[in-house]
């Protein structure tokens, strides 16, 4: 993926239609900053080899207002540009199934670890076995915790020496628990419980709980069940989604109830899973490119760290477009999704990536911005992150994680502080109509 840097010196604004201050660039494993003024037509930027050969190394310098149509600058393939060390826990069968997904799609940039007491689900994974952590081999003898969440939280228990070495060293830490039906229920998370305590048979918790003692930032991603699977199915799945929220820095929450509205009647339900997983990876994927694939704005773990540590309940967005207005018709769809159960008004951080195509041009960005920001909160921080994928020729794709809505109920009456991000000035009208090409599964029903 290719994608270029500015230090946050102007907006990103005041960055086009003025001089571009301050590029970043690097020259191997040596950093160095210089200073250039460019006009918005000579803007400039580097390259990340993620996925480039080597016969790129010495191409030529040229100039273009699209991000990928560059000066490219001589890198090393094999630097390490994101610092931040990002880990991706899968919690029982369903968050392990999500996981090897994520493996399949060559998901980059994180270190992937899947969690179960069932020794036999473990085995039939993809991963290597020093990803995959059998916990409680003394409790469960590694039969599984037969969806008791008490069996599986002793197990969790039984086992926290060997969670806290899985975690050790990162800094932050996705934990992913997953409601899955159907032939794989008995490896799935359940939130089951007999007398409804929170913290105590919940045993996705305890991984997360270890996670964020060791001042991780836990980020948790997890799927509630369909309403046909029954009324004291979606209540135990509360409490237990009460119990990893208080375990966890952001909780993310994919409702299942929610693909309905996106897919289409004839739907298989196991594509319906398989898109669940799909969501999941985009989320992660949405955080993680922001931190360690260098992006049109510096954004860095730190920018990330002050707006999901301790943000409470978050909601996720994802949208899709093609066509002359593409980035704005994503954008709409992304803060339009099936997925947000409340507007991203009442969210005091906002974390959006925009992924395009070799052709994103920076004017697509900044249309982009305008209608997220348009809606939020101005008292809202906000961070975002571009990064060019040259399989999406044609077409661009917005991620959108909306936090703290929790905190801000808890602080509610009172200011919010923290950084306010700059809003982008609306000097660009996007008046061109273009088609609009949203996949299946991203279609809302008709009203």
């Amino acid at each position: 993926m290719w994608s270029c840097i500015l230090t946050r010196d102007y907006s990103l604004n005041e960055r086009l239609i003025n001089k571009a201050s301050s590029l970043r660039y690097f020259n191997g494993v040596a950093y160095k900053k210089q200073t250039n003024l460019l006009s918005l037509l000579d803007f400039k930027c580097c390259v990340n080899f993620h996925n480039v050969g080597p016969n790129h190394k010495n191409d030529a310098m040229f100039y273009s207002t699209t991000i990928n149509e560059s000066l490219r600058e001589t890198c090393d393939p094999s630097y390490n540009y994101g610092e931040a060390k990002i880990k991706v826990v899968g919690v029982g069968g369903g968050g392990s199934n999500a996981v090897n997904r994520m493996v399949e799609h060559s998901l980059k940039g994180v270190e992937f670890l899947i969690v179960n007491t069932d020794a036999q689900a473990l085995k039939m994974s993809p991963m290597l076995p020093n990803k995959c952590l059998q916990i409680g081999q003394e409790l469960t003898r590694g039969l599984g915790a037969g969806g008791k969440p008490e069996i599986g939280m002793n197990a969790a228990n039984e086992s926290r020496e060997a969670i806290e070495e899985a975690v050790h060293g990162a800094d932050m830490v996705f934990v992913m628990v997953k409601e899955q039906t159907g032939h794989s229920v008995k490896n799935s998370i359940h939130f089951y419980g007999r007398n409804g305590r929170r913290n105590r048979h919940r045993w996705g918790s305890v991984i997360a709980g270890i996670a964020k003692s060791k001042g991780i930032l836990t980020v948790g991603i997890v799927t509630t069940p369909f309403s046909f699977e029954g009324r004291k199915r979606a209540v135990q799945a509360q409490e237990g989604i009460a119990a990893l929220r208080e375990n966890v820095d952001t909780l993310i929450i994919i409702p299942n109830e929610k693909l309905l509205a996106a897919v289409s009647q004839a739907t298989l339900m196991t594509e319906a899973f398989n898109l669940a997983d799909d969501i999941l990876r985009q989320g992660v994927r949405g955080i993680s490119d922001i931190i360690t694939i260098p992006g049109l704005v510096n954004v860095d773990f730190a920018d990330v760290h002050a707006i999901m540590k301790d943000a409470g309940s978050s909601l996720m967005g994802i949208g899709t477009a093609t066509g002359k207005s593409r980035a704005r018709d994503a954008a709409l769809n992304a803060i339009q999704s099936p997925l947000l159960d409340i507007g991203i008004e009442r969210a005091t951080g906002i974390v959006w990536n925009i992924t395009g195509g070799t052709d994103l041009t920076l004017f697509e960005v900044n249309a982009a911005a305008e209608v997220i920001y348009d809606l939020v909160d101005p008292k809202a921080n906000l961070i975002f992150g571009a990064v060019i994928d040259p399989s999406l020729c044609g077409q661009v794709s917005i991620t959108l994680i909306a936090t703290g809505f929790k905190r801000q109920e808890d602080r509610k009456g009172k200011e919010n502080e923290g950084d306010v991000s700059n809003n982008f000035n609306k000097h660009f009208p996007f008046t061109n109509d273009g088609s609009l090409e949203i996949p299946k599964f991203l279609k809302k029903k008709s009203r």
